[in-house]
């Protein structure tokens, strides 16, 4: 279904889902404003759900817009930028005085930064994976370290100030780096997949079922660190065994070849020119048959032989 202009409508479903992700993120402002962090936190993990729900939606329906993918950009910036860099100011950062301020403001300038780059490539960039961290995930991550923490024992909390400082400067950089994280629009649910598929998908979901703070948490630093793998990696050495065959048939292409490997006999024998060399270079000694004469026979050989006894008798 072509694009409607916007003096003509816009598609209400999917933006509906856009507004609720954006009003989720407002509710987590005034949580955080109330000194309730953990409601913040479940705040932008709705809006993340939100947030995937709406493109969902617009590609299954037919109505996907340009109106609505600018929407979805100002959507998460608030979301998965401001939210969580005020949330994790409030929470930890502000004992740090201008180095808080500045770390925070720097993951939210990242994640505005990493949606316009990515409105502006998206239509030439692979949809196997992200170039950058995507800021739902970088949102995310935050939230799940702030239900994590309610987990942790009494001498680990002393240190997540400090932590919690250089993870934020981190996911900041992340966003904006050229790292890629996989984007998992290949594997929809919609579509047919191998049994083992299912097996991991339900035993991830019971496992963060049973402990959501602690396993909500290392799914998502597992995903940050599975895209350092790939990229540092995975992918250089994938490369280089690519490379590997082309060097070799190059080498063999520009290898010189010495005389007498190649199929021609060389012209020496015993380290003495051979008979055959001592003419011109084309010639043929006398006597000698040409290429396609057969071999002379015995009573070929010996027949002028007895023609020159006739002549003497």
């Amino acid at each position: 279904m072509p694009n409607l202009p916007l003096h003509k409508g816009v598609y209400i479903l999917p933006n509906l889902f856009t507004t609720g992700s954006m009003f989720a993120a407002f509710l987590g402002l005034l949580a955080v404003h109330a000194g309730n962090f953990v409601t913040c936190a479940i705040a932008i993990l709705v809006s993340a759900l939100l947030d995937g729900l709406d493109g969902k939606v617009a590609r299954l329906t037919g109505s996907s817009s340009d109106f609505g993918i600018q929407l979805d950009s100002l959507a998460d910036c608030v979301a998965f930028g401001v939210t969580p860099a005020y949330m994790v100011y409030m929470w930890n950062l502000n004992s740090f005085g201008r180095w808080g301020v500045a770390v925070s403001f720097l993951f939210m300038a990242c994640c505005a930064m990493r949606l316009a780059r990515f409105n502006v490539t998206t239509a030439t960039s692979s949809k196997k994976f992200f170039i950058g961290l995507p800021t739902p995930a970088a949102g995310c991550a935050l939230a799940c370290l702030v239900l994590f923490s309610q987990r942790m024992p009494e001498f680990v909390l002393r240190a997540m100030p400090s932590f919690t400082l250089i993870f934020t400067a981190a996911l900041a950089i992340l966003m904006v780096s050229r790292v890629r994280y996989l984007s998992f629009k290949e594997y929809g649910f919609v579509k047919a997949h191998p049994f083992r598929y299912m097996v991991l998908t339900v035993a991830l979901l019971l496992l963060i079922f049973s402990e959501p703070r602690i396993f909500g948490f290392l799914v998502f630093f597992g995903y940050l660190c599975g895209g350092l793998i790939y990229t540092y990696y995975i992918l250089p050495r994938r490369v280089h065994l690519h490379e590997k065959p082309k060097n070799a048939g190059q080498d063999a292409a520009e290898t010189p070849e010495e005389p007498g490997t190649g199929d021609a006999p060389a012209d020496v024998s015993n380290g003495m020119p051979n008979e055959m060399s001592s003419g011109m270079p084309g010639e043929m000694p006398a006597g000698m048959p040409g290429p396609g004469a057969p071999a002379p026979t015995d009573s070929a050989a010996a027949r002028p032989a007895s023609s020159n006894n006739n002549q003497k008798i």
